[in-house]
């Protein structure tokens, strides 16, 4: 706030806001003062004035760190994995450094070390949590940092996006090994996840309630984007919810780890290589496109709020695709 007072034939002005140095200023003219306080304040709300060295001082890294991990992460759905990740960086002697000495210089050397450990991916993914912890610093706390020092550090993480497609007798050797297995819902979650293009927390996560098999729909209470969603079901779909007993409040009684467990073991038997179940999502949504529904339509099903994220799902099958260029150059002949 600032304070105007004259004291002998001059306007002193002190202007003074948590997290940074005062500003004072003498004037002849009180309009004078006037404007210039309310330029200083403007420029502090846009944090363009010097931060006070001694609000930083007195606080270190591992501060924010802790202030975050118990304020901040309990709300997100990642906390359990987040905890993990900022208790193991929380160790490191970067977090015993005072923000006042703290910038990218520090994160640039803490990134060259880390990197004669793991991937660039992976380092990538640690730090996410790390610099949004800054931005609720600056933003909500009202740490007087200039700048969130992660955004002048680079860190060129390699694609690792797959594109990977079910070949020929695939998904017939999936059903046939998932029939040997002791938990008989293995076959019908492969099935509804081809038919639906579904994440497996989705499926896993999926109740009765949230299922309506007159209208051939399912309710999807919160996705992986924090958004929720109806979307229809094939037949296919549909007639293998209609298999499944309803002695559980869950449509498919299975943890993610038995799950993964089972999937694990189904495949070492098939010859399939390099297969994740989440390449069930891959191939569905490409087959969406492949039927020849639209961006939005896929869009509405697979939950993607990012066209940019959802077209890379939407490679089609090279088969269908040279099928189609041979169609057309067969008209093209005839025309000509």
């Amino acid at each position: 706030m600032a304070a105007i007072r004259k004291r002998n034939d001059r306007w002193h002005v002190q202007v003074r806001k948590q997290g940074y140095a005062s500003a004072t200023k003498s004037f002849v003219l009180k309009s004078d003062a006037q404007e210039w306080a309310r330029e200083i304040e403007r420029q502090a709300d846009r944090q363009e004035l010097p931060t006070c060295r001694k609000a930083l001082d007195q606080i270190r890294l591992s501060d924010l760190l802790i202030r975050y991990r118990d304020e901040i992460l309990p709300d997100k759905k990642s906390a359990v994995i987040e905890s993990i990740i900022l208790n193991a960086f929380l160790r490191d002697p970067i977090c015993k450094k005072k923000l006042s000495d703290l910038g990218a210089v520090d994160f640039a050397k803490y990134r060259d070390r880390r990197l004669q450990e793991i991937t660039p991916s992976s380092l990538k993914r640690q730090l996410a949590p790390i610099r949004h912890m800054f931005q609720i610093a600056i933003n909500e706390w009202s740490i007087p940092l200039k700048e969130n020092p992660l955004d002048k550090v680079t860190l060129k993480a390699k694609d690792n996006r797959r594109e990977r497609r079910l070949k020929d007798g695939e998904y017939q050797k999936l059903l046939q090994a998932a029939r040997t297995r002791q938990n008989p819902y293995i076959e019908k979650i492969i099935i509804f996840a081809i038919e639906t293009g579904m994440r497996r927390g989705e499926i896993l996560n999926l109740n009765w309630d949230q299922v309506d098999l007159k209208r051939r729909s399912v309710t999807i209470l919160e996705s992986k984007n924090g958004y929720s969603r109806t979307i229809p079901i094939t037949q296919l779909a549909a007639f293998t919810l209609q298999s499944l007993p309803k002695d559980d409040a869950r449509v498919f009684p299975t943890t993610a780890n038995s799950l993964r467990l089972a999937w694990d073991r189904m495949l070492k038997g098939t010859g399939i290589e390099d297969l994740h179940f989440h390449d069930l999502r891959h191939e569905a949504i490409s087959r969406f496109f492949e039927m020849g529904l639209t961006v939005p339509e896929v869009a509405s099903i697979s939950g993607h709020r990012d066209t940019r994220m959802l077209l890379r799902y939407a490679h089609s099958d090279i088969k269908r695709v040279q099928l189609k260029l041979e169609q057309g150059q067969g008209v093209h002949h005839l025309q000509t």
